[in-house]
């Protein structure tokens, strides 16, 4: 049976372009400022279980990773968190909402090869402003047709997307470096999923990746995500 692609999906955080390090290094920061109140392994998972938490108020995304240190400061310091500390951690998530994009290895090039003969659509979740704010320092912007910014990825979501943009899931492909959020979605609704790793994890979108399904593929990096998109559409 022929599958003719009709929609490329691209996650952008750690897909297109780094993010993950940031919180990295500003999770970083945050241990060496709390360190005289609890061991680093501890505020870890303090500060994990309030963003698990928070999720559901704050969405995704820089912001609610900052009022979630903030939270865990108080926590951890019984309310007794010194002004200064918060200043930092303020100056912290500004700092991470400032930082300039640079854009993963072959990003543009995967991109540009699917451009024009595809429909082809950045689908990523987050802050509104600051995945805006991102996308057009990328220097991408021009290359989608769409830009579909959301709350979370289900499911639901991604036929709902690419009920609008393709003919329905059945005839796209999404690639990203969350097994949780861009490739198991795209596949319960119909579609391709690719795995890109990034290397860098953040643990509430850790999955198991879906091995045997036949719409599920891996690959190193995306300088060889069109030969598999060639062999899908052509196949």
């Amino acid at each position: 049976m022929t599958t003719r692609l009709a929609a490329i999906g691209f996650d952008a955080d750690d897909t297109l372009w780094h993010n993950e390090r940031f919180f990295r290094f500003t999770q970083d920061r945050f241990a060496a400022l709390l360190a005289e109140h609890a061991p680093r392994e501890a505020l870890e998972a303090r500060l994990l279980e309030a963003e698990r938490r928070n999720l559901g108020r704050y969405g995704f995304g820089v912001k609610g990773f900052t009022l979630s240190m903030i939270e865990t400061a108080l926590e951890v310091t019984d309310g007794a968190v010194p002004n200064a500390v918060i200043a930092e951690l303020l100056a912290a998530g500004r700092e991470m909402l400032d930082h300039p994009i640079e854009l993963l290895p072959h990003a543009r090039e995967a991109v540009e090869a699917v451009t024009g003969r595809f429909r082809v659509v950045l689908i990523t979740k987050g802050d509104l402003l600051h995945q805006e704010r991102k996308l057009a320092q990328s220097g991408l912007g021009e290359l989608f047709d769409a830009v579909e910014i959301v709350s979370d990825k289900t499911p639901e979501i991604y036929a709902r997307i690419f009920a609008r943009h393709a003919s329905g899931a059945e005839a796209a492909l999404m690639v990203g470096n969350s097994l949780k959020s861009d490739v198991i979605p795209p596949i319960m609704a119909g579609g391709w999923g690719v795995y890109v790793p990034h290397g860098v994890e953040w643990a509430i979108e850790a999955a198991d990746p879906p091995e045997t399904h036949p719409r599920y593929r891996q690959l190193p990096h995306l300088g060889d995500l069109v030969e598999l998109i060639d062999w899908i559409h052509d196949s």
